[in-house]
C-alpha cells in the first residue's frame, strides 16, 4: 500500500493578484477612482504615522540600477515590496521599475496577500503626489507641468485631476516619443494637453511642476529661474543617492516637505543640502500638527522617494478589495503538513 502526501489545507494557500487580475481589478472600478481609495488609504495610515515600525529601505545598488526591499509593520500587519530601478532597462525590453508585495498577519506570520506591485506602485506614486498636492498645491491650481513624460506621466495625470481638479497639461521630454505617447493617452482620457520642445517652455503658466526622469544621475531638470513664486513641486524622480532633478538652489528657497527623512535625506532631493536643513514631515501636516501651504507667493516642494507605508496602504487596499471576489488566485505557497512537528515526513510521503 502507497501512502499519499496530504491534500493541502486551506492554511496552505495565499491569495495572489496577478498583472492581469490587477489590471481587471482597477479597470472594473476605474483608475482614477482606485487612486482616490488609495489615496484615503495613505492618509488613513500617515494620520497613525507613530503607530508604524518604519525603517529606510534596504537597497542594493550598482552601475545599472537598484534594487530594494521596503518593509513596515503596524500591531496586526506586516508589509513589504521588492522593487526595482534600471534606467537603461528600456534599451533590451524591460521595464524601469517592478515591483511585488506581500501583506502578512502580525499574530502568525502567515501571509496574507502577494500582489503584483508594478502597475499597483504606479497606481500608489500618482495617488501619494496628488494627496500631497491637496495640502500644499496652490488654491484652484489647473496647470501641471509635467518634465519627463515615461511610464508614470499618465498615472499623475489621472491622479491630480481626481484628487486635485488638474486638466491642463504642459509636456515635455527629451525624447520626443515618449511626449507623443503621452499625449496619445492623455488627450484620450480627456485632458487639454499642450507638447512644449524645452523644460522653461513647460512650466510657463503651470501652477504645479511635476518632474519625473529616469536617469539615475545628479542632473538639473529644473533650474532656479524655471520657479516662480507660488508654484507647487511635485519632484518624484530622485530616489536614490547620486540622482536628483533640481537645482540645489530651488531647495534653499522652498518649504521642502518629506515622507522620512531619514530616508529622503540620502535619497531624496535633499541629499543635496545639509543634514539639518530644515523639512517638514507630512504626516504631521495631514495630523494638523504642521502647517501645509501658508500663502500664495510661497514655495512648496514635495520631495518624494517613495516609502514603506504607501506600499502598506496599498497592499491593505487591494486585500480589501478582492475580499469575495474573482480577482485572486489561491496560490498553494506554505508548506502545511497534517503534523505540523512532522514536514520531512510530507516530504518523504509526497515521493
Amino acid at each position: 500500500m502507497t501512502s499519499q502526501a496530504p491534500t493541502p489545507s486551506a492554511l496552505a494557500f495565499v491569495p495572489f493578484v496577478s498583472v492581469a487580475n490587477m489590471m481587471r481589478l482597477v479597470n472594473s472600478i476605474g483608475p482614477e477612482q482606485v487612486m482616490r481609495d488609495l489615496a484615503t488609504y495613505i492618509e488613513q495610515d500617515f494620520r497613525r504615522w507613530p503607530e508604524f515600525d518604519k525603517t529606510p529601505r534596504v537597497a542594493s545598488h550598482s552601475q545599472e540600477g537598484v534594487i530594494e526591499l521596503m518593509p513596515t509593520a503596524d500591531a496586526e500587519n506586516y508589509g513589504f515590496k521588492y522593487v526595482n530601478g534600471h534606467p537603461k532597462n528600456g534599451r533590451t525590453g524591460h521595464q524601469t521599475v517592478t515591483a511585488f508585495g506581500v501583506l502578512s498577519s502580525v499574530a502568525t506570520g502567515y501571509p496574507l496577500l502577494l500582489s503584483e506591485m508594478t502597475v499597483l506602485t504606479a497606481l500608489r506614486t500618482a495617488a501619494t503626489s496628488a494627496l500631497v498636492g491637496k495640502y500644499l498645491a496652490p488654491k484652484g491650481a489647473t496647470v501641471m507641468a509635467m518634465i519627463g513624460n515615461g511610464a508614470q506621466c499618465e498615472f499623475q495625470a489621472l491622479a491630480f485631476r481626481a484628487i486635485c481638479g488638474i486638466n491642463r497639461l504642459r509636456l515635455y521630454d527629451i525624447d520626443p516619443t515618449a511626449t507623443a505617447k503621452a499625449m496619445r493617452n492623455l488627450s484620450a482620457q480627456g485632458f487639454d494637453v499642450t507638447a512644449c520642445t524645452s523644460g522653461a517652455q513647460a512650466v510657463e503658466g503651470a501652477q504645479i511642476i511635476t518632474t519625473c526622469t529616469a536617469d539615475k544621475q545628479c542632473a538639473t531638470i529644473l533650474s532656479d529661474n524655471m520657479v516662480g513664486a507660488g508654484v507647487h513641486i511635485n519632484a518624484i524622480g530622485g530616489d536614490c543617492p547620486g540622482k536628483t532633478e533640481l537645482h540645489r538652489d530651488i531647495l534653499t528657497r522652498s518649504d521642502i516637505f518629506v515622507e522620512y527623512p531619514p530616508q529622503t535625506r540620502i535619497e531624496g532631493e535633499i541629499q543635496q543640502l545639509d543634514a539639518d536643513h530644515p523639512v517638514t514631515e507630512l504626516w504631521q501636516v495631514m495630523r494638523g500638527e504642521a502647517e501645509g501651504r501658508r500663502d500664495a507667493r510661497q514655495i512648496t516642494l514635495f520631495d518624494s522617494v517613495g516609502f514603506a507605508i504607501e506600499d502598506f496602504s496599498a497592499l491593505r487596499y487591494i486585500h480589501d478589495q478582492i475580499a469575495g471576489s474573482d480577482f485572486y488566485q489561491p496560490l498553494d505557497l506554505l508548506a502545511d503538513p497534517d503534523d505540523t512537528r512532522d514536514l520531512f515526513g510530507m516530504l518523504i510521503r509526497a515521493a
